[in-house]
């Protein structure tokens, strides 16, 4: 424990003119002009917890994962994906008829860098057409052959690799690499038809699901690399027939960009995870181990009760709480394709997990709180907890007794979406979305027995 003094009881009063506790004893007046001010820090509390299966999540994201890797020291990884388009409102058909669209193209874009595993493994995609409407909501759980015959020949398939090897200098210097397939020309053609005939259908994404219900994409064939797609659309080429200054016959060539992948329709990663045995021999042993997108969650108990028995202990006549934070050690586990631990995870009450998913809830750090992975500490650092003492707080005082449901927390891997705003000379960044993490391969080993919860608060006392 360590115990700061002040000499002047001013800093508090501000202190305490800003933010208040409950258990305000004594009233300020000038008779305390000659107290001071002791601010004490207390970090010798102890968490516990033990891993816990995480089987299934739920994809609010259009990112999409598609491959296959066993990795040493991480477990066998695979997923493929379902999805629903957002169609265009409106289609070029002045000129252009069925005959003239001339082909059509799936594109599967990730950024370089955007897989786990080998670059230049070849591995082959098998594109099928959905014929039956996805359900919503929707988990990483999907049975894919519900919604698709796939004892069928596929719409399209194609062999990839994730380098760039072999292309010009143009397509080697992008930031993102794309897959191209290309797709039936009968179903370019219907898709066009359609809307010519029945231009509603392309009014809402639930009215063109109907004649088209999405696609399922799956691995063929190889294995190595799980690739990260973060965009998906579909280009449709056509061209119309004009004539030059001369009168001579030109054939202009266009494409539209009529289909993709937001999240405004349903998509799903089809994800199975078996873990290696050595990783689970560890979690046998005790091991706090978190696996991510699917695989393993922690659950733990925090020391709320100790924390408010140690404040009621100690506190003064007049006290103030100012902080309560929680850093947990993280240890990057060995393996043998570069897997890292998440960037972010989200500390929830394990009783509200699923309502704040389902809900697109943000952290209101009283039952649910964010910490990004810090590389140079190799920790996770919760800082705002605050008011969750507070709120405990209050309920000791009110029923003597903590519930067990509200000392019970997930930690479980996010994806984390933040916006800029700006206003004159200043500008900050803020959370706009909390999801389930849907990425990369990530593992992380947590070391709860090292973790250091600081309490902090400042009372008042006499010379």
């Amino acid at each position: 424990m360590k115990k700061i003094l002040f000499g002047a009881f001013a800093a508090l009063y501000a202190l305490m003119s800003a933010t208040s506790c409950s258990d305000t004893t004594k009233e300020i007046g000038s008779s305390l002009i000659q107290e001071e001010s002791e601010v004490v820090i207390h970090n010798e509390f102890k968490v516990t917890g033990h891993t816990t299966p995480n089987q299934r999540i739920e994809s609010r994201t259009i990112v999409q994962l598609l491959g296959d890797i066993s990795a040493q020291g991480y477990g066998n990884f695979t997923s493929d994906f379902v999805c629903q388009f957002m169609p265009a409102s409106k289609l070029v058909t002045e000129g252009v008829t069925a005959d003239d669209i001339d082909s059509m193209k799936l594109i599967l874009a990730y950024p370089n860098g955007g897989y786990v595993g080998d670059s230049i493994a070849p591995m082959g995609l098998e594109v099928f057409l959905l014929d039956k409407q996805l359900p919503s909501p929707i988990f990483s759980t999907l049975d894919p052959e519900e919604y698709c015959d796939t004892k069928k020949a596929p719409l399209a398939s194609k062999i990839y690799v994730g380098n760039a090897q072999g292309e010009n200098d143009s397509i080697r210097g992008l930031s993102y690499r794309e897959i191209k397939i290309d797709l039936p020309l009968r179903l370019a053609r219907d898709l066009f038809n359609l809307y010519v005939e029945n231009p509603s259908a392309y009014a809402f994404p639930a009215n063109f699901a109907k004649y088209f219900p999405g696609i399922y994409v799956r691995n063929s064939f190889g294995s190595g690399r799980v690739t990260q797609i973060q965009r998906t659309n579909i280009i449709m080429y056509y061209h119309t027939v004009g004539t030059d200054s001369e009168g001579k016959e030109v054939i202009n060539r266009f494409e539209g960009n009529y289909f993709a992948v937001t999240p405004e329709v349903i998509s799903n990663n089809n994800i199975n995870f078996t873990i290696d045995p050595s990783l689970q021999a560890e979690i046998d042993g005790g091991a706090n181990i978190i696996v991510a997108p699917v695989g393993r969650d922690i659950e733990l108990t925090f020391p709320i009760e100790d924390v408010i028995d140690y404040y009621l202990a100690n506190r003064g006549p007049l006290s103030v709480v100012n902080t309560l934070s929680m850093e947990i050690p993280a240890e990057t586990i060995t393996n043998d394709y570069g897997i890292e631990p998440p960037a972010s995870l989200l500390l929830v009450l394990s009783a509200k997990k699923e309502e704040f998913f389902l809900n697109n809830s943000l952290n209101d750090d009283k039952t649910s709180f964010l910490a990004n992975y810090n590389s140079a500490t190799k920790s996770y650092s919760f800082t705002g907890l605050r008011n969750y003492f507070l709120n405990m707080f209050d309920q000791y005082n009110a029923s003597g007794r903590i519930k067990p449901e509200d000392v019970t927390f997930t930690l479980t891997p996010v994806a984390v979406t933040t916006e800029n705003t700006s206003s004159g000379y200043t500008s900050s960044v803020y959370v706009s979305a909390i999801t389930p993490y849907i990425g990369k391969p990530a593992m992380v080993r947590l070391d709860l027995d090292k973790a250091d919860i600081t309490f902090q608060f400042s009372k008042q006392s006499l010379k």
